[in-house]
């Protein structure tokens, strides 16, 4: 695809992060980026989604379904950001579509590391089309500078990541859809992706064995929704063993409004160690043999945001890349591919199944390690 030429974009499911990537496509435009048209089945979010538009100058033609979208032909490139349990079938239908169009999926990839394979095996069929997966944390200002100065080599080898998110609740979702396991996959997969991904990303090995404890004991114990009690957890510890002998741990809290920062990041090489805070957007790091007197601190930012947005800039650099991707297509592939987002689920999927269980889970247990 030629520099100067027009991108056009899709959305699939414009509920709030659906209408969160128009407004941050919309700060692209600059970049020759339109939205052209979205597809979603729940009349009160296109509507939104209109209005917003309507704010841009950008005329949308609004679908019910995915697969008149992809039919229409209208755009080139689409972004996934519906439920989490539609994930699969709208992936399948776009991957096995005459049309190809290149994909920005929003976390996680699938519900089920099965449903992960399948698209995972579909996509190789489709050498035409780009997957990028929307594990987004990774652009984080303070997280992208620690990435920096992890993969420098600053802090030595990577022997120990601890990863803290205190926060508050999972936020309302049209039809209460994120109340449920069956739906999300589970808050460990859900919302702990990110974290498994970044704790690859650091440790720079993948996971051999996890292990976990956690429980719904605050949130959403008072709510029904068609009779049923939400069993989505709202705090977990999870240790994570890597295959180059380091480890990463979680702890997760979302009752936790009163905190400072809702993640902490620290990561510990054999000869320093470095910490990243959102959102006070600041780095520090330092040396050993230094000790605490020769700790650096940095604020973090990156002047390429146009847009903040809910993920303090992220989701627009995510756009960025992938569209810097999509436009020198063949000579660079997603920043975060399915692979990634394959074994992000994975990860989670396996800290539930800890829960459940009560012990240690191999990754082999819910991952066939040979097709990594």
């Amino acid at each position: 695809m030629a520099i100067n030429e027009t991108v056009k974009y899709g959305i699939i499911g414009v509920g709030m992060m659906g209408r969160e990537h128009l407004i941050n496509l919309h700060h692209l435009r600059t970049q020759g980026v339109v939205v052209v048209c979205i597809a979603d089945p729940h009349l009160p979010s296109p509507q939104l989604a209109l209005e917003l538009a309507q704010s841009f100058d950008w005329p949308l033609k609004v679908f019910s379904g995915h697969q008149e979208l992809l039919d229409s032909g209208l755009c080139d490139v689409v972004v996934v950001s519906s439920p989490n349990m539609t994930h699969y079938q709208i992936l399948m239908d776009i991957l096995n579509h005459p049309k190809p169009h290149h994909v920005l999926v929003e976390k996680p990839l699938c519900t089920t590391v099965a449903d992960c394979r399948k698209v995972v095996n579909a996509a190789r069929k489709r050498p035409d089309m780009l997957v990028q997966v929307g594990l987004e944390y990774r652009y984080i200002p303070p997280v992208a500078k620690l990435i920096e100065i992890v993969k420098g080599g600053t802090l030595g080898q990577v022997k120990m990541v601890a990863i803290r998110e205190h926060r508050f609740p999972f936020l309302i979702k049209v039809n209460n859809w994120n109340r449920f396991n069956s739906n999300t996959g589970g808050t460990l997969v859900e919302k702990c992706c990110h974290f498994f991904d970044l704790m690859r990303l650091f440790a720079g090995a993948n996971p051999v064995r996890m292990m976990a404890s956690g429980a719904m004991d605050v949130n959403h114990k008072d709510e029904i929704y068609d009779g049923k009690v939400p069993d989505i957890i709202d705090n977990a510890y999870v240790i994570v063993e890597f295959d180059n002998g380091a480890r990463g741990m979680l702890d997760l809290c979302m009752f936790a409004e009163g905190s400072k920062n809702e993640q902490e990041i620290s990561v510990v090489g054999h000869t320093g160690k470095g910490e990243a805070f959102v959102p006070e957007s600041t780095v520090r790091f330092g040396s050993r043999m230094e000790g605490r007197d020769g700790v650096r601190t940095l604020k973090a930012e990156n002047r390429l945001i146009k847009y903040e947005g809910l993920h303090h800039g992220s989701s627009y650099l995510e756009h960025l890349n992938f569209l810097s991707a999509i436009r020198v297509k063949g000579a660079k592939t997603p920043a975060v591919d399915l692979n990634d987002g394959l074994i992000s689920v994975a990860m989670g999927v396996a800290a539930q199944l800890s829960i459940q269980k009560g012990r240690f889970v191999n990754i082999e247990e819910v991952l066939d390690e040979h097709n990594c």
